[in-house]
C-alpha cells in the first residue's frame, strides 16, 4: 500500500511515518509534502498513492486548495485539530479523521477502515467538507446536511427536514418525505447551528421544526404535547423549563 503525507509540521510528519511503517510492514511511504503547491507538484508528476494522509491547516493555505487544483479521486484521512462539531463533516465525508495529536490505535482503526472499504472504492466530494466547516461566526445557520446509507452518501437541504430526535442514544433525523436516518451531530451541536427561527428545541430529546408541527395539546399546567408530522414513535412533550420559550417561539 502506498500512502502519501500532507503535513507542514516537519516532526508530525516523521513520526507519522514511522507509525504508519510500524504497524504495516507492507505500507510504504511514497512522500512527505508541506504545502498545497508541493503536493499538487508532487501528485502530478508521480501519480496518486493508494492513500493520502493530510493535514488541513498547511504552510501556503488550506488542503481544501489542493481539490481544486487536481483531481483526487483516492481516499483521504484527514488529520485535524478542529472541534467535535467540525469533526462530523470529517466523519461522513472521508475514510476517517485523526485527532492531533495522534495515537497509534486511533490511526490503526484508520487504517483498518481503509482496507475494509479498498474492495467497494466509496467516492467522496471533499469540497463538501469546505463547506460544512464554515465557522459559526462566519454562517447563522447549517444549510445542508449529509448522512451515509451503507456504502453511499445522501444530500439534503435543511428545508426538507422535519425534526430531529434522540431513540435509544442515536440522533436521528426526519425528513418530510418520512425517511429517517442516523446522523453524527449531537442535539446540542445541532441547537446551536440551526436556524432559531425555523427549529427549537422542546426538550432534551427533540428538535422540532416550525412547518412539522400538526397538534399541540395542553400537556399539564406548563407543559405542552406536540403531535409531529410525520408521525413520530416516540412522544413529544415540551420540558417544564423549555414551556415558556416554546411559547414564545410559537408565537
Amino acid at each position: 500500500m502506498r500512502v502519501h503525507i500532507v503535513e507542514d509540521e516537519e516532526v508530525t510528519a516523521n513520526r507519522l511515518s514511522k507509525m504508519l511503517q510500524n504497524i504495516d510492514e507492507n505500507l510504504r511511504v511514497t512522500g512527505i509534502t508541506e504545502s498545497v503547491e508541493s503536493t499538487v507538484n508532487h501528485l502530478k508528476q508521480n501519480g496518486l498513492p493508494d492513500l493520502i494522509m493530510m493535514d488541513i491547516h498547511l504552510s501556503d493555505g488550506s488542503s481544501f486548495d489542493i481539490f481544486k487544483k487536481i483531481d483526487v479521486n483516492c481516499p483521504v484521512i484527514f488529520t485535524t485539530a478542529y472541534d467535535q462539531y467540525a469533526i462530523k463533516a470529517f466523519k461522513v465525508n472521508s475514510i476517517d479523521y485523526l485527532l492531533k495529536p495522534m495515537k497509534r490505535n486511533e490511526l490503526e482503526d484508520a487504517l483498518a477502515k481503509y482496507k475494509k472499504l479498498a474492495d467497494s472504492r466509496p467516492t467522496f466530494d471533499y469540497n463538501q467538507i469546505a463547506s460544512l466547516l464554515q465557522s459559526p461566526k462566519e454562517t447563522s445557520s447549517l444549510n445542508r446536511m449529509m448522512v451515509k446509507v451503507g456504502q453511499q452518501i445522501k444530500s439534503f437541504g435543511i428545508e426538507e427536514v422535519a425534526y430531529f430526535y434522540i431513540d435509544e442514544k442515536i440522533v436521528f433525523v426526519k425528513l418530510k418525505s418520512g425517511d429517517r436516518y442516523a446522523i453524527d451531530f449531537t442535539l446540542d451541536q445541532l441547537e446551536h447551528q440551526l436556524d432559531s427561527k425555523k427549529f427549537f428545541r422542546i426538550n432534551r430529546g427533540f428538535i422540532i421544526g416550525f412547518d412539522s408541527i400538526d397538534k399541540l395539546y395542553t400537556f399539564s399546567k406548563s407543559r405542552i404535547k406536540v403531535v409531529l408530522k410525520p408521525v413520530c414513535e416516540i412522544e413529544s412533550i415540551s420540558s417544564t423549563d423549555r414551556s415558556p420559550l416554546f411559547r414564545d417561539w410559537l408565537s
